[in-house]
């Protein structure tokens, strides 16, 4: 029988949690009561505007990092019973099911507008592109060689940022404007990425938005096989003690070194640097540890349903939380008192869009109903 890693369902929870739920609530909160205490507390829920990190920052970074970390005990049966062929198959089938829901999120997919279809924007396409490279490797390496390939992966990218320039951008350049990364985005994805358009026949692109993706994908594969190796310590046969130290002491290391590299190459989550990877993955192997200690070390899993609601279907909790307009509902419902409560009216139909996704999730965990890409 498959051990099930509960740790991991409450930790993915928490973090579906803190992205559909409380983040959204507190900005309405803050937004409402406009108190300068709570405003200065607000950048926990903020993407940093460019170099550094906050609480936020680290969402998807773990959500890619647990895909990472199902692997050995999704694929282990395919590589035990040697059937690389359906695992093949699993892996492709879900890659495309995640690419697919990515473009319905963001790439405008749903507004039939040829027009606004973009391909590679969302964060399910960049997971999609972690889980393949981490489960292929699972399924066909050792774990000697997965590790030479995350550091390859690593340098490969820092070094392609270093040192390769074209048309101005890269040669060391971090800036928005300026990296590599930005530059091979353009030429790659053309009037295909986010945000882009067409006018008189030239490609525009938003001077806001700077996220990368073709070169980023190095280091989201990374942000996967280190979830893989984080996973296939909570599943090995070593003792829990073991278990714990390799993963608090490596993430500690893997963030002690990312700090030091981050003197030469910053820590940037806009367009995934290497430094910022290995400082994510470190966070994610502390956090897992923290779970892993208290929910299948300790066993203290009382009132945790709450959290498993949202962990094991969080992909439903993303794609309702991004397409499924709930606050329609609740203004329905509440569009009345809106003259009463003022701001806080905000802070009302927020609570109700949450409510009723918890709910639905909440029902379908108690009836076993779990949707998987």
């Amino acid at each position: 029988m498959k051990k099930r890693l509960e740790s991991l369902d409450v930790l993915r929870g928490a973090d579906l949690f803190f992205l559909v739920a409380l983040g959204p609530i507190m900005g309405k909160i803050a937004s409402a009561a406009d108190a300068e205490w709570l405003n200065k507390g607000m950048w926990i829920f903020h993407h940093v505007d460019w170099e550094g990190f906050s609480p936020w920052d680290m969402i998807m970074p773990l959500f890619m990092f647990m895909a990472g970390a199902t692997i050995p005990f999704a694929m282990e049966r395919y590589r035990r019973d040697n059937n690389k062929g359906a695992a093949l198959w699993h892996i492709l089938r879900r890659v495309v099911v995640l690419w697919i829901f990515g473009m319905m999120c963001q790439g405008n997919l749903l507004a039939l507008n040829p027009d606004r279809i973009y391909l590679y924007t969302n964060t399910l396409q960049a997971i999609a592109v972690a889980y393949a490279v981490a489960a292929i490797m699972f399924l066909f390496t050792k774990w000697r060689t997965q590790i030479v390939v995350a550091v390859v992966l690593l340098l490969g990218y820092w070094a392609a940022m270093e040192f390769v320039s074209v048309d101005g951008f890269g040669g060391g350049n971090y800036a928005p404007d300026g990296n590599l990364a930005e530059w091979i985005d353009r030429a790659v994805l053309g009037r295909f990425r986010d945000h882009a358009k067409v006018e008189d026949g030239t490609v525009v692109w938003a001077e806001w938005y700077h996220y990368t993706w073709i070169l980023s994908s190095l280091t989201f594969a990374v942000t996967g096989l280190c979830g893989m190796f984080a996973g296939s310590i909570a599943k090995s046969q070593m003792a829990e003690k073991r278990k714990l130290t390799l993963l608090f002491g490596g993430g500690a290391a893997m963030v002690a070194v990312s700090l030091l590299w981050s003197i030469w190459m910053p820590i940037i989550k806009t367009i995934w640097t290497s430094s910022m990877a290995l400082f994510a993955a470190g966070v994610s192997f502390i956090l897992l540890g923290i779970s892993y200690y208290f929910v299948d070390y300790k066993k203290c899993r009382t009132n945790l349903t709450w959290l498993k609601a949202y962990g094991m279907n969080s992909i439903t909790a993303y794609m309702l939380t991004q397409i499924v307009n709930f606050r329609g509902v609740a203004q329905s419902l509440f569009f009345g008192l809106e003259q009463y409560l003022g701001a806080w009216y905000g802070v009302l139909i927020t609570l109700s869009q949450v409510g009723i996704i918890y709910l639905i999730l909440y029902i379908m965990y108690r009836k076993k109903i779990f949707l998987r890409a």
